[in-house]
Order: C-alpha cells, then structure tokens, then sequence
C-alpha cells in the first residue's frame, strides 16, 4: 500500500488503509460520497466524480468493486500509479487527497482507494477545465448558477490565508518577528523607513494581515506565538542513519511561525550535515554538504507554498546519508512540467498574502526564480541538480550529496560550528540581532526566535565569540549571572556589511 502525505479521511472520519475498511464502504453501496469502479480502465469517469466530490462534503473511490458491491481487485503496476497522480494534478485548484492501495490476501490484486474529504473554501473544482457535481450516487456536470456561487465564495476573501480568525488577538502575535520583518524589508527597500515608527495595528494592515480590527489565518502562520489552533504550523525534522527510515539519529517536531521554522529548519542542517571548505584569498570559506542557499530556498518554498487549510499537513525535512528531501503538502500550478519549473516561470503562490508578506521582509529573494537559484548553487559546487517530485498531493526536493568533499579537493569535517573562525550565516544572523544592545542570552534567543539553548549556544553564540565578532561583558567570568553580549568593532564592521 502507498499512503500519500493526508491520512485521516475526514468527511467520512475513517482511514482507508485496511480490507475490512474497504469492505464497511462496499457494504454501505453507491452513494453521494462513495462510487465503485472495477479497474483504472474508468480513471477520467472516476475522476470526473472525484471532482464532484470536492466540490460536495468529500467522498471515496474505490477501483477493484463492481457496481454491484463485490470485491475483485485489479492489478497494480508503477504505470497505474502514475496515471493516478498525473490525473490528481489536473484537478484544479490545489486539493488534498489520499490514495491507498490495499492489498487481497492470496492474490496479486490490490483495492485503490482515492479519497478527498470536504474542502469548502477551495470550490469550486474542476477536472480538465470542467467542473462536477453530485447528486445521491449520480456524477453530473455542474450548472453555471451553482459554479458561480462556489467561485464567488473562493474569491480572496475566502481563502484559507484571508479567512478571519475572531479568537486571535494581536497580542497573540510576535511582535519582534513583525519587527524583525519591517527591519529586514527597509534593508532591502522593499518598504519605506518610515513603517519602523509605525504602529502595530497599521504594519498588520498594510500587511494585508489585520481587516476592521480582526485578524486573518496569515498573521498566525506569519508571525502566532501560540500554535494550539494551528496544528499545521508543524515542521518535522529527521535524521536517519544509512540510506533509509530504518533507524533515527535525530527524530524533531517543532511548532511556530514561518520565521521560526525556517531558522529551525537551517539550524537542523547545520547540525547533521557536514561542512569543507577551501581558501579563498586570505579566509577560509566553509560549505555545507548542500549549499546553504539551496537548502534555504527549498525550506522558504515548503513553507509558503504549501496547503495550509489541512490542520494535519505539515512540512517534513529528511537528512540521509547521500540525501537531503523537503517536502510539503501542495502541488505544482496545473500544466507545470518540470522542464518549465526549470526553465524560469511566472510565480504563482498558492498563499499570496503569506508571500507578499515574505518578500517584502526580504525573505523571498525575488518572484519565480527559487528553483534556478537551487540548481545554480548545487552546480557550484559540484554536485546534482536537485530534482522536484509531486504525486498531487504533495511536493517534495531532492538534495543528493556525497559525504567527502563539496566541490573541494578537501576533506569534509563533521560539523563543529564553534571553531569555525569566519562568518557564517549563523553569526550574520546573531550579529544582527544584538545590534548596538547589550543583550542576555535569553534576550537574544527571543529576538531570534529560537527556542533550543544549546543549538543556539553552538551553532550561533559560540561560533560568533571565537570569530572575534562577539564579546562578553564579564570575559574573565564566562558563568557570571548577568553575563551579557555585545558586539566587538569587528563585528560592527560586519553589521555594516
């Protein structure tokens, strides 16, 4: 059986994963939210009546069932598998669907189940540019009258991002993540000087994130402290050892907003993968297994591209011996091929409040151009392309890498991120954080937004101190109770640069 990333069938609050499963559904008949097909032979008829279940409370297909309720399964090749997920991309928009395959004991058949649960705010879909509707067990051609209600309720105000949520306050929000990002988009003079003497209530507006005094589903996932009604905002982080998921060396969940998570999601790279470098004039420049440009962008795609509206969706990073994978729930715009993803491409966000928001905090580098920027810096320094999967439920990278040199004829170390002497982007980040303050290691870590004392102590503090960027106020007490840091000239050279 092969699960795609939704497991929990919502509307009919069952997963489908079992033959006793499969046959409770066969017992109940055709319905507005079940229909039978003996083979794949019915895929387009099937996914015809997919679309209408999307565009209805959710529903179950099931291949290998007669219509008369019996059980016969159908042989099961990787070409069946495929044309499944080819046709799953070509509903539109984006839908989240699970699709299992279930095996017949004593035979060589298997039951495919195809389910999508109720996703109201995305209707309406449609299927080959046509859209479905249901009515008891009978898949028809939606009326204009009813497509253009759904489409008027999908406009912006009714995405997922823009929906209204009465319960958040803005005092529920991180409010140095909100400045943070005001600094960064003056930086990059993506927003004018003067929005840093603003108020919070006018930066949430002009974000697009506050509407007459309540906020939207955006602002949590941009800048939320408390996640307990966004289980979504969930990264996963794994190490595995060898090759496969046999064994975990490091296994992670963390909760938070986009900032958040994405410093997590590097912190965790810098962790578990290895670093070489090479002389470049009079320093010593390190590299990652992976460059760290690529693993950034790849982890800033995950995160505001992928379909939030799943409360069980997630965004998952796995590091392998020879790989790195990141993936998300989402798919590629319809009719995108991978030779035009390459090719450069017009951007088309899945979450447009959430990327405006990341690109005028300088987050996103530009429109369109993360998937060059990937394969540009893998080719660098010596290593694959990375290459982009989507089955049409999620979306996953694919970073391959060796373990001995990056594109150096130098050997790889594992990683000691505080006896590196230069300036990695974990001291630019922490030299910019304390600025011109005298800050506490607390204080520090919530500007950052970091939550892991000793990755911070590691892979930020310690690198910056023996770098000479960073200087103790009590240096002859390292424990002292109220030690606290500042930057050195050198590292007021570097906040300059």
């Amino acid at each position: 059986m092969k699960k795609y990333p939704c497991n929990q069938a919502d509307s009919l609050h069952i997963t489908i994963d079992n033959l006793d499963t499969v046959k409770e559904l066969v017992a109940e008949t055709e319905s507005n939210q079940v229909e039978f097909k003996e083979t794949t032979g019915q895929l387009e008829r099937a996914m015809e009546t997919l679309c209408a279940f999307l565009n209805g409370t959710g529903g179950t297909i099931l291949f290998g069932v007669t219509d008369k309720g019996k059980i016969i399964g159908q042989e099961l090749s990787d070409k069946t598998k495929r044309e499944i997920g080819e046709a799953i991309r070509r509903i539109e928009p984006f839908a989240t669907i699970e699709v299992s395959y279930i095996a017949i004991p004593d035979t060589t058949k298997s039951i495919i189940s195809i389910h999508a649960e109720e996703q109201r705010y995305m209707r309406p879909f449609s299927y080959r540019g046509r859209a479905y509707q249901r009515i008891e067990s009978v898949t028809s051609v939606m009326t204009q009258e009813i497509y253009n209600q759904l489409l008027m309720q999908r406009s912006g105000k009714y995405a997922w991002e823009s929906l209204t949520n009465p319960n958040l306050q803005i005092t529920d929000l991180n409010e140095q993540a909100i400045m943070g990002a005001v600094r960064g988009g003056i930086r990059g003079g993506r927003l004018p000087e003067a929005t840093i003497r603003e108020e919070l209530p006018t930066i949430l507006e002009k974000f697009n994130l506050l509407h007459g005094g309540k906020l939207n589903n955006a602002a949590a996932v941009l800048f939320g402290k408390d996640f307990y009604n966004y289980p979504q905002c969930l990264l996963r982080l794994a190490r595995f050892k060898g090759t496969t998921k046999d064994e975990f060396i490091d296994n992670q969940r963390i909760n938070g907003n986009i900032y958040s998570l994405l410093d997590a999601a590097m912190a965790f790279f810098f962790k578990h993968l290895s670093l070489s470098g090479k002389i470049e004039r009079l320093y010593r420049e390190e590299e990652l297994n992976i460059p760290y440009k690529a693993l950034r962008e790849g982890c800033i795609n995950a995160l505001c591209h992928r379909a939030y509206h799943r409360p069980g969706s997630s965004v998952g990073i796995a590091v392998y011996d020879d790989r790195v994978e990141i993936e998300n729930s989402g798919t590629f715009p319809p009719d995108m091929t991978i030779e035009k993803l390459l090719s450069g491409h017009n951007s088309e966000p899945q979450n447009l409040i959430i990327a405006n928001v990341l690109y005028k905090s300088e987050v996103l580098e530009s429109w369109g151009r993360g998937i060059n920027l990937m394969v540009s810096e893998c080719r660098r320094v010596g290593i694959p392309d990375p290459e982009f999967h989507t089955d049409g439920s999620a979306v996953w990278v694919v970073f391959h890498y060796t373990r001995s040199t990056v594109g150096y004829n130098s050997t790889s170390t594992p990683q000691a991120p505080h006896k590196h002497p230069t300036s990695t982007p974990q001291v630019n980040a922490i030299v910019g954080a304390i600025n011109d303050r005298l800050l506490s290691v607390k204080e520090i870590m919530e500007i950052m937004l970091l939550k892991d004392r000793k990755s911070f102590l590691y892979s930020y503090l310690y690198p910056a101190i023996e770098s000479g960027f960073v200087a103790l106020l009590y240096p002859k007490t390292p424990k002292h109770p109220k030690q606290k840091y500042h930057l050195t000239d050198k590292g007021k050279e570097l906040l300059k640069q």
